[in-house]
């Protein structure tokens, strides 16, 4: 096992895969809080809430608490509490993030009057959300932000599109950038999971199956780096190489035997 104190693992592709656990998933959880590991698990998907995940891993054998969960949605309503509390948001986004961001204070509208827009992974996107977020950037001065960059999300059996296609849609059409993306690799993310954990960077791991964010992330900040290959990223990848995980296994269960 590796020495690290705090552990961090991403869910889809590296936990599970769809509605299916990853074998060994369950075992090498469970024996890292044996072992007195702190866990926190770590999403840029924004489609459920904290409640909702950890539910989801309980019900699959990983015991959770909401607080063990650090995902986009939560860290964007931190985030932009501290920036702008209680502001008029436009969201691209399902209503676990609406939810989130009114908890928080904020002021959802179905229309162009805000003063941001916040992009998210949006199964519901259409023409009408593009069109709103274009007059509300262009019209009424509206800054983006979004949750995650992430390209497609891993499912059972393949692919999904996600965030980055909203992004690049109402970039496109604003010809506006995206001022902040609070998910991985952001560090504002690592921070919100790292004082979850309660612990220094160097003292904990990464365990993630996407290199452009958990593996850059994890190096960028100093924490270890465990790639897997059971989710987004597959053998013979070249740019394992280039960018140098410090451990790459085929899947979860094999974090114990190292």
């Amino acid at each position: 096992m590796l020495p690290h104190r705090g552990w961090l693992f991403d869910l889809d592709g590296t936990v599970y895969r769809g509605p299916v656990l990853i074998p060994g998933a369950a075992e090498t959880i469970a024996a890292l809080r044996a072992a007195g590991r702190r866990v926190v698990f770590l999403s840029n998907k924004p489609l459920y809430s904290r409640v909702e995940y950890a539910r989801t891993l309980t019900q699959l054998g990983i015991p959770a608490r909401s607080d063990d969960i650090v995902n986009s949605s939560v860290v964007l309503a931190r985030y932009l509490a501290r920036q702008d509390p209680g502001a008029p948001l436009f969201v691209i986004g399902e209503s676990s993030l609406v939810g989130e961001l009114q908890a928080a204070g904020f002021e959802t509208r179905p229309d162009e009057h805000v003063r941001w827009v916040v992009i998210a992974f949006d199964r519901t996107f259409d023409y009408a959300k593009l069109n709103t977020a274009l007059q509300a950037v262009t019209r009424h001065g509206a800054r983006l932000i979004a949750t995650n960059p992430d390209r497609t999300c891993p499912v059972e059996g393949g692919e999904i599109p996600d965030c980055a296609g909203m992004i690049a849609a109402v970039e496109a059409v604003t010809g506006h950038r995206v001022e902040v993306v609070v998910g991985k690799p952001s560090p504002i993310i690592l921070g919100e999971a790292l004082r979850a954990l309660d612990l220094p960077p160097d003292h904990c791991a990464i365990v993630g199956d996407r290199l452009e964010t958990d593996i850059l992330m994890g190096k960028a900040q100093g924490l270890g780096t465990v790639l897997v290959l059971s989710g987004i990223t597959h053998p013979g990848d070249p740019r394992i190489a280039e960018v140098a995980p410090d451990v790459v296994l085929p899947s979860i269960r094999d974090v114990l035997v190292r």
